[in-house]
């Protein structure tokens, strides 16, 4: 008697293997909202970018973790899964550019600001949570 069957089996890993490209596809559209590289600032220290970095891949996890409960097949949860990505680069670009027109914000993260660095990581979160919320219609 298996404990798992080769069918879950594989069925878990194509959700894995699909959760993890889509944190890569967002880790690229994260990237593309800025003109500086994340990475290289990461590795010198600077702890506002992370913040902000990885607030929006903890929101995108968060939508991915509904997204995986309530989709019908794996299509359906990798659609949802960008429609998770765009969400998060969309809110970002109206806080940025509508909400703090005054204030560059790209700038302040890249200086090191760690005030903004943490107010976009729960920006990223919240933003996370709304996705997956409407998700669950």
């Amino acid at each position: 008697m298996d404990l798992i069957s080769s069918d879950s089996f594989l069925n878990f890993l194509a959700y894995v293997g699909t959760g993890f490209v889509l944190i890569v596809l967002g880790l690229i559209a994260f990237a593309l909202t800025t003109k500086f590289s994340e990475w290289q600032l990461i590795k010198e220290g600077n702890l506002a970018v992370a913040l902000k970095l990885w607030g929006k891949v903890i929101g995108l996890g968060i939508t991915l973790y509904t997204v995986w409960g309530s989709s019908v097949n794996l299509v359906d949860a990798f659609l949802w899964g960008l429609v998770g990505i765009v969400t998060q680069v969309v809110a970002y670009l109206i806080i940025e550019y509508i909400l703090t027109p005054k204030t560059n914000l790209a700038k302040k993260v890249e200086e090191g600001n760690t005030a903004v660095g943490f107010s976009l990581f729960a920006v990223g979160i919240t933003v996370g949570l709304i996705v997956a919320g409407s998700l669950t219609y």
